[in-house]
């Protein structure tokens, strides 16, 4: 980066371009910045003693991509200022004609305005944007032509134009002030060593925010000759500019250097992408990028998809809210659209994704691999064969942690399926997709569903509730609660609320929802029923994605009279003899890792945490003023701590306990 002080005339003095990119917003400047630079001048002009005044800074990028002759430089900041001198000095230009000094007219016009030896758009000295009348204003004007359009830049010119004419200024006066006594700071940045975004990140006066879309758009065009700039960003840029916002156009662009399997952070979006862009091939890689885009648009906006069974899946994977899986799908859309991959296949695909993503999720693997999974999934498949991708990519996907059926069935009967942040989201649309399962004869409108607790959320003040559990009613609701045998669809939410069991069986079984035709035969809803169908749906579960992996590796089992060897969090292993031994470090380690997570956990499963020791039959005091109950069974406490470790966000690969 180079920066240094400079006055109007070396600045735009000689055979110089400065190029507003197509990224900067058009020219904005009103009568308000007008009137304060236009008093700054005349404050000089009318004070000789004066030596100058400061404008402020301007940031330009060289241009090494086109033929030599007019040194070109990128305008990327102080774009309004520019504008507005180059329109001053066309005033002036203009007045000293009319003042038949056509010697000092001319001289303005070749020196400053225009590169008299030049041809086409390497003529101006300024070239704006290429949005709305911006340039084609500015050209008219330099050029002396009428003005058709009426916008900021025509509206600068008649302002000063009339200025000029009611102060009765002498021209060769006011434009020995405007080059001579203008100063700025001409910052070049240098491509190859500067960081752009710390740069941008760096400037105020534009006024606008920029992303690393905008930043590439830039670099594109840079590489582009500027006599092609024009067409090529109409036909590949703006449609892209056009399908998605600045936020969505950067993740699209993150996404496609991704499909070859790199791992791309969000801040080197810029930098990866000018390792593979250069002169030569800049128009080539922003075809293919604009290629790609369609597919994108359809695997966010799914309704774009012609295909009704494509759009359907794709909609099923956008309600799991994983962008993760997109660099893979890039690849499989291009391979779909160049018929390498059949219609019925590339559903198959979506399939096994969604396969894939339900069974992490029910079984709380991390979702934070998915980033590292994804990228490199096609070549990976690609690489076990041109043929049998279906089979390959199962091949891959089956070593990516993928849970088997005894670890689905484990999870559905254990886990709290129902929480804070995405997980209402997420499991109700995993029971959407069950209900949906029984293929309705007509169609459910799914968005009027909300998820109903068969048990209810609170069951303090309702003495029906308590009594039909029975003598352990708090430690049923604790544990069981929130799995996924004791929930359902309903549009009858706030009929429902804490009603018994009777009054919600008259309701559901009204409901049209197949889910609850299940309570239709039942009496009771105790622990025993809500487990009963957590294996019914579990079953459902198996149905809808079965496993397709070949090794069905093992899961811990009934823990029933089991005795626990070794306790692992994190990295961390205990030596442990007693599974009350693992509640009391589960519970210590909770206070060590998320003390905050502790107060939770106290609030939610009071039966197994609390402050107050008159809570249990058999107290411990696992830490100062806490305490947990040592007479609970290896299952219950098993089911206890997996649901605590969830609670602060960890998961099963996180917490496991060795038992003989």
């Amino acid at each position: 980066m180079e920066a240094r002080e400079t006055k109007i005339q070396p600045l735009i003095d000689g055979s110089k371009q400065y190029l507003l990119p197509l990224f900067q917003r058009k020219y904005v400047w009103d009568r308000t910045q007008w009137k304060a630079l236009w008093s700054d001048i005349m404050e000089l002009y009318e004070d000789e003693e004066l030596k100058n005044h400061f404008l402020g800074s301007i940031v330009t990028i060289p241009m090494s991509s086109v033929p030599q002759g007019v040194s070109k430089y990128v305008l990327i900041d102080g774009q309004q200022r520019m504008t507005t001198l180059f329109i001053l000095l066309a005033v002036l230009r203009d007045k000293a004609e009319d003042e038949q000094t056509s010697n000092l007219s001319n001289k303005i016009n070749n020196t400053l305005l225009v590169n008299p030896y030049e041809t086409n758009l390497d003529y101006y000295k300024l070239v704006p944007t290429e949005k709305e009348s911006d340039r084609n204003s500015f050209i008219n004007l330099i050029d002396r032509k009428n003005q058709v359009a009426d916008n900021q830049i025509t509206k600068a010119y008649s302002f000063f134009e009339r200025e000029v004419k009611k102060n009765h200024i002498e021209i060769p006066k006011l434009l020995s002030v405007i080059t001579q006594k203008l100063s700025l700071v001409s910052i070049v940045l240098h491509e190859e060593y500067d960081n752009p975004h710390l740069v941008f990140e760096s400037l105020n006066s534009t006024g606008i925010k920029l992303f690393p879309s905008d930043l590439i758009r830039n670099y594109f065009f840079m590489r582009i000759h500027v006599e092609r700039q024009v067409e090529i960003y109409n036909e590949f840029w703006l449609p892209m500019e056009s399908k998605f916002d600045d936020k969505l156009l950067t993740e699209f662009i993150r996404h496609y250097l991704k499909k070859d399997g790199t791992i791309v952070k969000k801040n080197e979006i810029y930098f990866r992408l000018r390792e593979r862009v250069n002169v030569e091939n800049a128009e080539e890689e922003l075809e293919k990028l604009h290629s790609f885009s369609s597919y994108y648009e359809k695997l966010v906006l799914p309704e774009k998809e012609l295909d009704l069974a494509i759009s359907k899946y794709l909609i099923r994977l956008n309600t799991l809210e994983v962008r993760t899986v997109y660099p893979f799908l890039l690849n499989c859309y291009e391979d779909y659209n160049r018929n390498s991959l059949k219609k019925d296949d590339f559903i198959e695909v979506l399939k096994i994704i969604e396969n894939f993503l339900i069974r992490r999720y029910i079984v709380n693997v991390p979702t934070n691999q998915l980033d590292k999974i994804f990228p490199p999934l096609y070549k990976q498949t690609r690489q076990k064969g041109q043929e049998r991708f279906i089979d390959n990519l199962k091949l891959v996907l089956q070593t990516k942690n993928y849970p088997t059926d005894i670890q689905l069935r484990k999870a559905i009967e254990f886990s709290k399926l129902y929480g804070s942040g995405d997980k209402i989201k997420k499991t109700k649309h995993l029971l959407c997709l069950i209900e949906e399962s029984y293929n309705h004869k007509e169609k459910v409108v799914f968005d009027e569903l909300t998820i109903e607790h068969i048990m209810p959320q609170s069951i303090k003040n309702t003495p029906w509730w308590k009594k039909h559990l029975g003598d352990n009613w708090e430690e049923t609701h604790d544990l069981y609660l929130h799995t996924l045998g004791n929930l359902t669809l309903t549009a009858y939410n706030p009929e429902l609320s804490n009603d018994n069991f009777e009054g919600k069986k008259k309701i559901l079984k009204n409901s049209h929802i197949e889910l609850n035709k299940y309570f239709e035969g039942r009496e009771m809803w105790v622990e025993k029923d809500i487990r009963d169908r957590g294996e019914y749906l579990t079953d459902k579960c198996l149905e809808i994605w079965p496993y397709f992996g070949n090794v069905k590796t093992a899961f811990s089992e009934d823990v029933t009279g089991s005795k626990p060897t070794n306790l692992r969090i994190w990295d961390i292993n205990f030596p442990v003899k007693y599974w009350v031994d693992v509640l009391e470090l589960t519970v210590k380690t909770i206070q060590d890792l998320a003390p905050e997570k502790l107060e939770i956990l106290i609030e939610e499963y009071p039966r197994f945490v609390n402050k107050k020791s008159e809570k249990f039959r058999r107290p411990s005091e696992v830490l100062p003023g806490v305490f947990v109950e040592k007479n609970y069974s290896a299952e219950n406490i098993q089911r206890f701590c997996i649901q605590a470790m969830e609670t602060i966000e960890l998961t099963s690969d996180d917490w496991d306990v060795t038992t003989v």
